[in-house]
């Protein structure tokens, strides 16, 4: 049993020395090495807690707000003196009523509380008018400029439906022929004139050509209807070298320019710078004894480029000596407004259907034009 282990042994002795024999070793196993892991879960990070909220203002209690208090006022029928014949609405003022507001039903920060109003003065009535200067100031709605800038075609269509405008009975067709003598810049000139006027089927023409001699022509003209309250002009056209023209659109209740400047609103009544003659003249056909002197005629008067109110001033009866004769005459004009506006005077004869026997523009600058009836129609 022992020699088994010697020459085992003699054999291990042998392969570890004889370096021929010898068969490699197997490589020493590396030292393990034992490592521990250890895993650190974070806590969950903590919500945010919420600040408290503020305490609910106190609602403010709304003050009832008083109703105005009523004044005594005696009636007083306005008339003025002298009396204003009015072609054009005057601007609606909405009557004021103030009540209580109700208890707000939420929070509201912002209560406007309003002021108490203060009582109206009582007013002594004046010596009452006679009945017919009331009846007849009161017939007729008053023109205001501001139309002009404020209204809107709702507006205006509104306007035009409540006012009620004098009657007119414009003159019969005819020709009226002018001397015309004037200044511009100084140098004085003459001139021959024609006002070509028809009247037919509800409708009109006005035609005003003036002719300088080797210097041409200049030409007015206006169309439109017929109603019974006079003129009501569809277009406006004034030419020297070029046309401008201003359209009438009643549909729209405007004014419309080709020279591109701003609509403005149509007025009850309006005219252009031609109408505007042969409706002063059948204002006073229909209705002489209506146009006392002293008293004012507005009417809303359209050029190529604009349309504002003009007021017309009656003058007293006079006898005017003119080529075409001797003429009693009612003397009309338009006094400047503003500081750029010209003066327009005008002398209608009633025995003429109170057509225009002489007519007269001047112009801030001092340019003069003066018409003169130079023959009988």
């Amino acid at each position: 049993a022992t020699q088994p282990d010697s020459a085992a042994a003699t054999e291990v002795a042998t392969a570890t020395t004889d370096p021929a024999t010898a068969r490699p070793l197997a490589p020493a196993a590396s030292p393990v090495r034992v490592s521990t892991v250890r895993w650190v879960v974070p806590a969950p990070v903590p919500a945010p807690i919420a600040a408290a909220p503020p305490p609910p203002r106190p609602r403010p209690v709304a003050r009832a707000v008083p109703a105005p208090r009523e004044a005594v006022v005696a009636e007083v029928p306005a008339v003025p003196e002298p009396a204003t014949e009015r072609l054009a609405p005057a601007p609606e003022v909405a009557e004021a009523t103030s009540t209580a507001p109700d208890e707000p039903k939420g929070p509201d920060p912002d209560v406007v509380v309003a002021a108490e109003p203060a009582p109206a003065a009582a007013t002594e009535p004046d010596p009452a008018p006679a009945p017919d200067a009331i009846a007849e100031a009161a017939e007729f709605a008053e023109p205001d400029d501001l139309l002009l800038a404020a209204a809107t075609p709702g507006q205006a269509r509104k306007s035009a439906a409540a006012v009620k405008l004098p009657p007119a009975q414009p003159p019969a067709s005819t020709r009226l022929n002018y001397d015309v003598s004037g200044r511009v810049k100084g140098i004085a000139y003459q001139a021959r004139g024609t006002l070509d006027w028809t009247l037919a089927d509800a409708r009109y023409s006005a035609r005003m050509e003036m002719r300088v001699f080797l210097l041409g022509s200049r030409v007015q003209t206006s169309t439109g209807r017929v109603g019974p309250a006079g003129l009501m002009p569809e277009r406006f056209a004034d030419k020297s070298r070029s046309e401008k023209a201003a359209h009438f659109e009643a549909d729209r209740q405007r004014i419309r320019f080709s020279t591109n400047a701003p609509e403005v609103p149509l007025l009850p009544g309006a005219q252009d710078r031609l109408s505007l003659f042969l409706q002063l003249a059948g204002l006073l056909q229909a209705r002489p004894q209506a146009y006392a002197t002293g008293q004012t005629v507005d009417m809303q008067v359209a050029g190529t480029g604009d349309a504002p109110v003009w007021r017309f001033q009656v003058g007293e009866e006079s006898t005017l000596s003119l080529p075409a004769g001797e003429f009693r005459v009612r003397h009309l004009v338009r006094q400047p407004r503003k500081e750029f506006d010209s003066t327009v005077e005008m002398w209608l004869a009633p025995s003429l259907q109170h057509l225009p026997v002489r007519l007269r523009v001047t112009q801030p600058n001092g340019d003069v034009a003066d018409q003169q009836l130079s023959q009988m129609p």
